[in-house]
């Protein structure tokens, strides 16, 4: 097995990608209200600043920031995976045990990446956004509601056509000089 390390940054920024252990679930969208629960619950123990994130039938992606000095990001997703689980099976959900390890609602793992510079950071922002028109579940990113793509166009953070079929291109390969309307001065 890769002995895989983590980059534990205090106050540091993250991105991250948590799947369901069945990728053909749609869990996270049949119980959005309890995923939202969870994060406020982990939220409320232990703070964090959710930058962007988006919700799929079975993974999301979002961007977290902790607070100067902590750098348990781990602790955080831990207690979301447990809250969510533990009120998917309060609504009478079955969900397959592990051997002796819990619940296999999640996968074991998480995909995490420290958050370099601003350029790095705009590009995960991207991605999450864009996310939901990748996977084929809308034509534009703006009609996908569980994604914070919405608060960037309330803030001004980005245009309302951000993400659109005819503009989706810059953010999937395309020539970059077609991306430079897509964002709000």
């Amino acid at each position: 097995m890769v002995n895989y390390r983590r980059n534990f940054v205090p106050g540091g920024t993250y991105f991250f990608t948590v799947a369901l252990s069945d990728r053909r679930s749609t869990k996270l969208l049949d119980h959005v209200s309890s995923l939202r629960f969870a994060f406020r619950k982990a939220r409320s123990e232990r703070f964090f600043t959710i930058d962007a994130i988006v919700i799929l039938p079975d993974h999301l992606h979002a961007i977290l920031t902790l607070p100067e000095g902590d750098a348990d990001f781990s602790l955080r997703g831990r207690r979301i995976k447990t809250v969510f689980t533990q009120r998917v099976l309060y609504q009478g959900e079955t969900i397959r045990q592990r051997d002796t390890t819990g619940y296999a609602l999640w996968q074991r793992r998480f995909r995490e990446h420290t958050i370099r510079d601003e350029a790095d950071y705009g590009h995960h922002v991207d991605y999450i956004h864009i996310n939901p028109t990748k996977h084929g579940l809308v034509s534009n990113a703006s009609d996908w509601p569980h994604s914070s793509l919405h608060r960037f166009i309330r803030q001004g953070i980005l245009a309302p056509d951000w993400g659109s079929a005819d503009t989706v291109g810059c953010l999937t390969g395309e020539p970059k000089d077609s991306c430079a309307t897509h964002r709000t001065p």
